[in-house]
């Protein structure tokens, strides 16, 4: 029977599996995807992150591919305000290449990724868990992870409570996209007294920029859904760069304001982790980071379980520990999304959103 079962393949769930592969606990991680995505999403690992990663022996691999203290170009009105380098030692790098490395580091570590295996039912006794597949099959392990993301299959299957609130429309488009003649150097920030504005970030080790601004309205007043048409006729209000035309889009979405806690973390033996079990405003680049630093956490609950006997209230220690930080990280990333909303209206100052 495999020790540890992980629902989910990206950054945290691949975190989890790395660490407790590294301790010998045989893992098995199941994707839902049927294959991996090329999409920026998060794009920033914090010294926290870069830490677990150290210690997972990923750490130099992430520092080749991403960029460290990216420079902030600040443009308001049209004019060129300020540059700004982004300091505290984080690292601007887009997720699917970080989760690319440690699919790598995975594979090394001879465990290899299911695609196609969502869990459609779970139950579990008192020695193990069994996860029921969207294929028919069961799978059994003594522990199971839930990393699935905001939607998670396995916090439903829980019925554990998803507190907090969703914002009804999208207040946000983001997507990855082509920009030829936009210089790479910069994290282009362009900001109008009417308080409008778009992002576009460069990908390092790519052409891609990650686009983010609020969404286009129809004559209703309803927002518009993302389109490369839309990018563009944004880019041009806002950016006004003459001759730049956005192409090749890989990736388009929608973001709307979804503050939300699980009330537990952990059912009997099964945990949740990242995404589902907290999402918040993308403001400041804590939700890859905060994942990852779930797995880490996890990981050693689940190792001291494993590798046992498990003594009283082990199992309670990761829920007691990263519940309460879940908790401050809404808080947080509401507060910085504010300011960073603040911030748009004013010439000369920059924003902390789109850094998740």
């Amino acid at each position: 029977m495999t020790d540890v079962l992980i629902a989910g393949s990206g950054p945290t769930g691949l975190t989890l599996a790395c660490e407790l592969a590294l301790r010998g606990i045989s893992v098995r991680i199941l994707e839902r995807r049927g294959e991996p995505h090329r999409e920026s999403r998060g794009k920033g690992l914090d010294p926290g992150g870069l830490e677990v990663f150290s210690r997972l022996g990923v750490v130099e691999p992430v520092r080749a591919i991403g960029s460290s203290e990216p420079v902030l170009r600040k443009y308001f009105d049209g004019a060129h305000v300020e540059d700004t380098r982004a300091a505290g030692g984080g690292l601007l790098i887009g997720q699917w290449q970080v989760e690319e490395v440690l699919r790598e580091r995975l594979a090394g570590l001879g465990v290899r990724i299911e695609y196609g295996a969502g869990v459609a039912g779970i139950s579990q006794d008192a020695t193990g868990v069994t996860a029921r597949l969207a294929d028919g099959r069961s799978v059994r392990a003594g522990y199971a992870a839930g990393c699935d993301g905001g939607r998670s299959s396995v916090r439903e299957l829980l019925a554990i409570p998803f507190e907090g609130h969703t914002e009804e429309k999208p207040s946000m488009v983001l997507g990855d996209v082509r920009a030829p003649g936009l210089s790479r150097d910069y994290w282009h920030q362009w900001f109008t007294s009417d308080g409008g504005g778009i992002l576009l970030c460069p990908i390092p080790g790519t052409e891609v920029f990650q686009l983010q601004a609020a969404p286009e309205q129809d004559e209703r007043g309803e927002p518009l859904p993302p389109s490369l048409e839309g990018f563009q006729r944004l880019f041009d209000r806002y950016a006004g760069v003459p001759g730049i035309r956005l192409a090749d889009p890989t990736w388009l979405s929608s973001w709307r304001s979804n503050v939300r806690k699980a009330a537990r973390m952990r059912v009997g033996r099964v945990f949740l982790a990242g995404d589902a079990a907290h999402v918040h405003p993308i403001a400041g680049g804590l939700g890859m980071n905060t994942g990852i630093r779930d797995a880490a956490a996890l990981a050693r609950t689940l190792a001291a379980a494993v590798t046992g006997p498990v003594p009283d209230g082990v199992l309670d220690t990761y829920e007691a520990e990263r519940l309460p930080v879940a908790a401050e990280v809404l808080a947080d990333t509401t507060r910085r999304m504010e300011r960073a909303m603040a911030a748009v209206r004013e010439p000369g100052r920059g924003t902390e959103a789109g850094m998740n």
